[in-house]
C-alpha cells in the first residue's frame, strides 16, 4: 500500500482550513491541526489529531509537528484588536515556521495576500511581507499561496456586502469604486495548497479566481444575483469607514477597517497574473442567491 505523506494543517476549525482538511481526508492523508479554537465544534471527531499551537513553548510545538512531511499555515489576524494583534500574529509565525524546520517538516505551505511588501504602510500586507522573506530564508522547501479574497459556504466579504445590500437602505462604495478586485472560491484555493504540498520546487503563486471586478461593478452584481435594488453612491473613504463602525457596533463585530479600506482602494487585491481559481464567482452566487446575505457573518463570533 502506498504510504502518503502526513500533514499539519494550522486552523482546521476555521473558514479556509476546515476544506484543506476535508479535501485531505477524502484523499486518505493522516492530518493533523494545530489551533488556539480546541473550544470550537470539531466536525471532524477523531478522523484528525488535534493540539494547540504553544507559541510560548516551542518544545511542545515542535513534537507537534515531529513525524509531519508538510505544514500548511493558515494561520493569521485579520485586524488589530485587543485579544490579538498583527505583530503578535507574524511573531508567532516565526517561531511556527522555526519549529517546523527543527521537527523535520519537509515542505511548507504558507498562505500570504496578493501584494505584499516589507515597505507597506499596512501592517497586514507588510507583516506578509516579513513572513514571506523569512520562509525564503528558513532553508525548508516552500511554497507561499497568495489569495485576494476567498468566497464559498461561510465566507464572510461577499455575504456581508449582500447583507448591506438587503437590509440598509442604500450601499456607499469608497470614492469611485474603480479599485479591483479578484475573489477566488475557497474550493479551488484549497485545491491550489494541496497541489503545492507535494510540488519539490519552491514558488510563490497568486490566487485569483476567473472573474475581476471593479468594486462598484462586484456591488452591482451581487445586487442583480439577489436581485435587490438600492441605490448605489460614491461616498468618501471615512464616511464610509462610520458606517461601517456603526454596523459594527450593531453586530458585535469589526466589519471593516481603516487598513482594508485603504488596502482595497490602493488595488492590493488585484494582480497582473493568470487565473488560478475555476469557480466564478457569479456561477456560485446564482447558484446560493436565496441565502446569500440573509444574515451577517460575524468575524470576531467565527473566532469566538
Amino acid at each position: 500500500m502506498e504510504t502518503k505523506e502526513k500533514i499539519v494543517v494550522t486552523g482546521a476549525l476555521g473558514y479556509s482550513g476546515k476544506v484543506i482538511a476535508e479535501k485531505l481526508l477524502e484523499k486518505n492523508y493522516q492530518v493533523k491541526t494545530i489551533t488556539n479554537s480546541l473550544n470550537k465544534p470539531n466536525p471532524f471527531g477523531n478522523k484528525i489529531e488535534m493540539d494547540s499551537f504553544n507559541f510560548n513553548e516551542p518544545k511542545k510545538l515542535i513534537a507537534a509537528l515531529t513525524g509531519y512531511d508538510v505544514l500548511i499555515n493558515t494561520y493569521w489576524v485579520r485586524f488589530n484588536h485587543n485579544n490579538f494583534n498583527h505583530s503578535t500574529a507574524v511573531a508567532n509565525t516565526k517561531i511556527l515556521f522555526d519549529c517546523a524546520k527543527k521537527a523535520g517538516i519537509k515542505k511548507i505551505v504558507h498562505v500570504s495576500i496578493t501584494n505584499p511588501s516589507v515597505n507597506s504602510e499596512l501592517e497586514y500586507f507588510k507583516g506578509k511581507g516579513d513572513l514571506e522573506a523569512y520562509l525564503k530564508a528558513l532553508g525548508v522547501n516552500y511554497a507561499i499561496i497568495r489569495p485576494a479574497v476567498l468566497f464559498g459556504k461561510e465566507d464572510i466579504l461577499i455575504n456581508n456586502i449582500a447583507w448591506v445590500i438587503r437590509h440598509l437602505p442604500i450601499f456607499g462604495v469608497y470614492g469611485k469604486g474603480d479599485y479591483k478586485i479578484q475573489p477566488i472560491h475557497v474550493d479551488d484555493f484549497a485545491d491550489l495548497i494541496i497541489n503545492e504540498c507535494f510540488n519539490t520546487t519552491n514558488a510563490t503563486i497568486n490566487a485569483i479566481g476567473p472573474e475581476t471586478f471593479t468594486y462598484k461593478e462586484l456591488v452591482k452584481t451581487i445586487m442583480d444575483i439577489i436581485n435587490v435594488k438600492k441605490r448605489i453612491i460614491n461616498t468618501a473613504p471615512y464616511l464610509g469607514y462610520l458606517a461601517g463602525k456603526w454596523v459594527s457596533f450593531l453586530k458585535n463585530d469589526v466589519t471593516i477597517t481603516r487598513e482594508e479600506i485603504k488596502g482595497l482602494m490602493d488595488n492590493l487585491l488585484y494582480v497582473e497574473t493568470i487565473p488560478t481559481g475555476k469557480i466564478k464567482l457569479t456561477d456560485w452566487a446564482k447558484q446560493n442567491h436565496q441565502t446569500l446575505g440573509t444574515t451577517y457573518a460575524s468575524e470576531l463570533a467565527r473566532r469566538k
